[in-house]
Order: C-alpha cells, then structure tokens, then sequence
C-alpha cells in the first residue's frame, strides 16, 4: 500500500450469539411427563384395576365346568324309592336336563351301571322324535313318569322325569355307551331333556334341593 492511500476494507468479527446450555435428561423427563392425577382418580383406577384383574388369591383351583356356567343345579333325593337321588339342570331359556346324581344308589353296585333300556311302560322312548320351533309331538310327562330303566350286574333302577314337562329329548346314545353314567352322568351321561310350564317348574322347584342343601344332606365336600 502508498502512501496517502486509506484502506476501505472494514474487518468485521461477528460472534454467534450464546445459545443456552442443552437441558439434562432429568429435565426433559420433567417436561414430558403427565400432570399427577388427583387422589379421587387415582382411587377409582384401583378400583377398575380391581375388578378387570381378580386377585389370583381369590380365583378357584379349577375354573367352572359348563354345567356351572350355564345351568342352575337342582337335586330330587330318594325320588320315589330310596336312594334314587337325581339331578335338575336348569338353563336359563327353561330347559331342564336331567339325570342321575353322583349318590344314586345304581353306582354303589359291583361294576356300576352296565345297560339303559329306554323301552319302559308301553313305549319306547328313544323312538320319540320331536320336530319344529314348537317341538311336534312333544310328549307331556309327570314327575313320576318313567324315563329309561338303568341296569347294573345285579339290579335295575327306574329313571323319572322328576319334573312336569314335555320330553324333548333322551339321550339314546346311553343304549350303546352305558358306560358314560359311570364316568360322566353329570354331562354327556344325561338322560333326557324336559321343557317344563313356568307355572309348573314353580312348583316343583319347591320339592327339589338346591346344591348346598344336596351336599349337606349327603355329606359331600
């Protein structure tokens, strides 16, 4: 550069303007997380914990059998003769399953139940067929009509209808399989289904024992 001459050129230093310390982690975890509930939600969230998740304590040791889930358990002890204690299955729409309960005096015998003839009285009752929504020919029993007769290796015992109704079905399955009332009487060992008037089951359910008076009486856990 000559003399006399002036530099122009201005040199500007431009410094970047501070910038604030990055936030630590704990304060971002402050400033994402949810505003604390009140003590009157955080009550009732425990109370629809409570009710969507039992308490494994209370939780039987086996879950309830289809019989239990569905059906209202009812028992005709010493129906009609001594020892012929059955059982009333009532499901909801008024069906009546019936069959012969765990204490019936035919599984005392040697072998248990070893035959089931349907043919008693002066019909056949597997022959019985019922058709339609309005169930075509329908029987209409008596308590003490004679469903099946069951037979063991040295005794016969008559099943009831136990019940007013008409028989909708018998389970004729039994003919082949008799040996389903010594395992499973309770379910597919059922002899008939019976439909009984609303009038009619009023009556006869005040004859009936429920299932904690049935264990009582015979002393069942």
């Amino acid at each position: 550069m000559e003399h006399g001459e002036t530099n122009n050129n201005v040199h500007v230093t431009v410094q970047n303007s501070p910038q604030p310390p990055p936030l630590e982690e704990q304060e971002l975890q402050q400033l994402t997380e949810p505003l604390p509930k009140s003590f009157q939600e955080d009550e009732q969230d425990e109370e629809l914990r409570k009710l969507l998740i039992p308490d494994v304590r209370d939780l039987p040791l086996a879950p309830p059998s289809a019989v239990e889930t569905n059906f209202v358990s009812y028992f005709a002890p010493d129906f009609i003769k001594e020892g012929h204690d059955q059982y009333v299955y009532r499901h909801a729409n008024g069906l009546c399953v019936i069959g012969l309960a765990a204490t019936h005096i035919a599984f005392k015998d040697s072998g248990g139940v070893t035959a089931v003839d349907f043919n008693v009285g002066k019909s056949d009752r597997s022959s019985f067929k019922v058709t339609g929504k309005r169930k075509k020919n329908a029987q209409f029993f008596e308590p003490n009509s004679a469903l099946c007769k069951v037979c063991t290796k040295d005794a016969s015992y008559i099943v009831r209808c136990s019940v007013k109704g008409s028989l909708l079905e018998v389970n004729d399955r039994l003919m082949k399989q008799p040996e389903l009332l010594n395992t499973v009487a309770h379910r597919e060992g059922y002899i008939a289904i019976v439909m009984p008037k609303a009038a009619d089951w009023l009556k006869v359910k005040e004859s009936l024992l429920s299932l904690e008076e049935y264990k009582r009486l015979r002393e069942l856990n």
